[in-house]
C-alpha cells in the first residue's frame, strides 16, 4: 500500500483551511501558498503517473480497513492521468486568476480554489461510489463559492440555477447508491464489478433503476443535451479563471461514465445491456449539434465559449458511447484537449473583456493587445473547432475512425463534421467581429499601469495554448499511452483483485463478505 496516493486529496484539504485561518487577510502569503501547493501537486501527481504506466494499481486503504469494508482511494493509469491533467490545469488558472487580480476580488478565493481541487482529485481517485458521491458534494459547495465570487446580481442567479441543477443530480445520485446497496449489499467499485455479473435474469429490475439513475446522474454532471442547461449561464457568468477549472469538472462525469461502465456495467453485461447506443449515443449526437450551433448563435463572447464547451463534451460523449477500446481510447485523448481548449478560451474572453466595454459580439472600439489577444484567440478557435494542425483536428480524426465499424457511423460522421463546420463559421464569425471590425479609439485608460498582471495573465493563457501544441507534437506518444489506457479498463480483473484481495489491518474473513 503507497501513502502517495492520498496526497493529492490530503494537500488541498490542509492548504485550504491553512490560508483561511493564518493569512486570511494577507493576499501576497494565500497566493504564495497556494501556487506552492498547486506544484506541489504536479510533482506528486506525476510520480504516480510514473508508478502506473507499467499498469500498475496502487492502493490506499484509508484506516488500514480492507475493502469492500473500508474506504479506499485507487490509482490505474486512467485516475492518475486525470489527477495530472487537474494539477496542470488547475497552476494557470491559478497564474492567470493572481495575474489578472481576480482572487482579490473577493473573499476566501484561495481557500475555496483549494477544496475545488480536492474535491476533483477524490472523484477520480476514489474507488467506492459513496464517496463519488461525497466529493461530488464537495465540488458542488465550493464550486458555488466561487462562482458567486466577486458578487453581483447576475452571479448570483446564475450560482443558484447551478446548485439547483446540481442538487437535482444528488438527489438521484442518492436513489442510485440506495438501490444498488439494496442489490448487492456494497458500493465498493471492485466489489460491485464481482456481485454485479452474478444478478440472476429474474432479479434485474433494481439494478437497471440504478444503471438508468447512474448514468442520468452523470450525464448532467457532463452536461448531456437536454441535462445541460445549467451550464451556458453558470459557466459564462462565473469569474473567468472559475470558468476555466470547471473545464475538467464536466469531464469528472465524462470520468464516472467511463469508470463505471466499464467496471460494473461492462457492455456485454446483459442486465445494463442497451443503455450506451439506445440512449447515450443519440443524446451525444445532439449535444454535439446543440453546442456548436449555440456557438454560431451567441450573442456574447462567453456564451460563445460556454457552448463550444457542450459540443467539445458531446464529441467526448459520442466517443464514450460506442464502448469499445478504440473508442474510448480517442476520448481520452479528447478530453485532455477540449479540457486545455475550453479553459484556453474563457481565459481568452477574460483577456477581451478587459480591454472592452462588453462581451457584446457588436463592432466596438479595439481590443488593447489586440495583436497577440486575437493570436491567442485565433489558436483557441482552430483548437476548438478541430482544424488542422492542433490536436483538435487528431482528436476528431480518432472519434471518426472509432465509429467507422458502428451500424450508426453515417449519422456520427455527418453530425461531428456538419457541426465542425457550424463551429468554424461561429468562431469565425465572433473573431472578425472582435478584432477586424473594430472601431474608433480603446477606451480603457492606464494601459500601462496594468502591464504587469496582464504578462502573467498573458503567459497563462500562452502556456495552455502551448500546451495544446504539445498534445498535437506528442499525439502518436499520447495515444498509444490511451490505447494502453483502455485496454487496462476493459480487463478490469488487475484493478479488482488489487483492491479486494489485498490485507489490511483489519480486514476480516473472506466467509464474513
Amino acid at each position: 500500500m503507497t501513502h502517495w496516493i492520498i496526497a493529492p486529496v490530503i494537500l488541498p484539504a490542509l492548504l485550504a483551511p491553512f490560508i483561511v485561518l493564518a493569512a486570511r487577510y494577507h493576499i501576497g502569503i494565500q497566493r504564495a501558498f497556494s501556487v506552492a501547493g498547486v506544484l506541489a501537486l504536479i510533482g506528486i501527481a506525476l510520480s504516480l503517473v510514473f508508478q502506473t504506466s507499467d499498469g500498475s494499481v496502487l492502493l490506499y486503504q484509508l484506516g488500514d480497513w480492507a475493502a469492500p469494508f473500508g474506504i479506499v482511494l485507487v490509482g490505474d493509469r486512467l485516475s492518475t492521468m486525470m489527477v495530472l491533467l487537474t494539477a496542470v490545469l488547475a497552476l494557470f488558472v491559478l497564474l492567470y486568476a493572481i495575474g489578472s487580480g481576480w482572487d482579490d476580488r473577493g473573499r476566501h478565493f484561495h481557500a475555496l480554489f483549494q477544496f475545488q481541487v480536492m474535491g476533483i482529485m477524490g472523484a477520480f481517485l476514489t474507488g467506492d461510489l459513496f464517496n463519488l458521491f461525497v466529493f461530488f458534494e464537495v465540488l458542488l459547495i465550493a464550486s458555488y463559492g466561487l462562482m458567486i465570487h466577486a458578487g453581483g446580481n447576475a452571479r448570483l442567479r446564475a450560482g443558484v440555477q447551478y446548485v439547483l441543477f446540481n442538487l437535482i443530480g444528488s438527489t438521484l445520485f442518492l436513489f442510485a447508491l440506495g438501490a444498488i446497496y439494496a442489490e448487492t449489499g456494497t458500493l465498493n467499485m471492485a466489489d460491485l464489478a464481482n456481485r454485479a455479473a452474478l444478478i440472476g435474469a429474474e432479479e434485474t429490475v433494481g439494478i437497471r433503476v440504478a444503471a438508468v439513475l447512474l448514468l442520468l446522474v452523470f450525464a448532467i454532471k457532463a452536461a448531456l443535451v437536454p441535462l445541460h442547461f445549467w451550464l451556458p449561464s453558470s459557466y459564462a457568468e462565473a469569474p473567468a479563471p472559475v470558468a476555466a477549472l470547471f473545464a475538467i469538472m464536466t469531464k469528472v462525469g465524462a470520468y464516472a461514465i467511463i469508470r463505471v461502465y466499464t467496471m460494473i456495467f461492462p457492455p456485454d453485461l446483459e442486465v445494463t445491456s442497451g443503455l450506451h447506443e439506445v440512449w447515450l449515443l443519440p443524446a451525444a449526437l445532439i449535444s454535439v449539434a446543440v453546442g456548436m450551433t449555440g456557438v454560431l448563435g451567441a450573442k456574447r463572447l462567453d456564451r460563445l465559449v460556454a457552448f463550444s464547451v457542450i459540443g467539445s463534451m458531446g464529441m467526448v460523449m459520442v466517443a464514450i458511447s460506442l464502448f469499445t477500446p478504440q473508442s474510448i481510447a480517442a476520448a481520452l485523448y479528447y478530453i485532455v484537449h477540449s479540457t486545455l481548449a475550453g479553459a484556453a478560451l474563457f481565459l481568452i474572453s477574460d483577456l477581451v473583456r478587459s480591454a472592452r466595454a462588453n462581451l457584446e459580439l457588436t463592432p466596438q472600439p479595439p481590443v488593447a493587445g489586440a495583436p497577440l489577444t486575437a493570436a491567442l484567440f485565433f489558436a483557441g478557435a482552430i483548437a476548438m473547432a478541430g482544424l488542422p494542425p492542433l490536436s483538435g483536428f487528431l482528436g476528431k480524426l480518432l472519434v471518426l475512425d472509432a465509429a467507422y465499424s458502428s451500424p450508426f457511423m453515417v449519422w456520427i460522421w455527418a453530425i461531428v463534421l456538419t457541426s465542425s463546420l457550424v463551429s468554424i463559421l461561429g468562431f469565425a464569425r465572433a473573431g472578425s467581429i472582435l478584432f477586424w471590425k473594430a472601431h474608433g479609439a480603446s477606451p480603457v485608460p492606464g494601459a500601462a499601469e496594468a502591464k504587469r498582471p496582464a504578462t502573467l495573465s498573458y503567459i497563462a493563457v500562452g502556456g495552455l495554448i502551448a500546451l495544446l501544441a504539445a498534445h498535437t507534437v506528442f499525439a502518436g506518444y499520447v495515444h498509444g499511452y490511451t490505447t494502453t489506457m483502455a485496454a487496462q479498463l476493459f480487463a478490469p480483473e488487475p484493478y479488482v483483485s488489487t483492491v479486494i484481495d489485498t490485507p489490511g489491518k483489519h480486514s476480516k474473513p473472506k466467509g464474513d463478505h
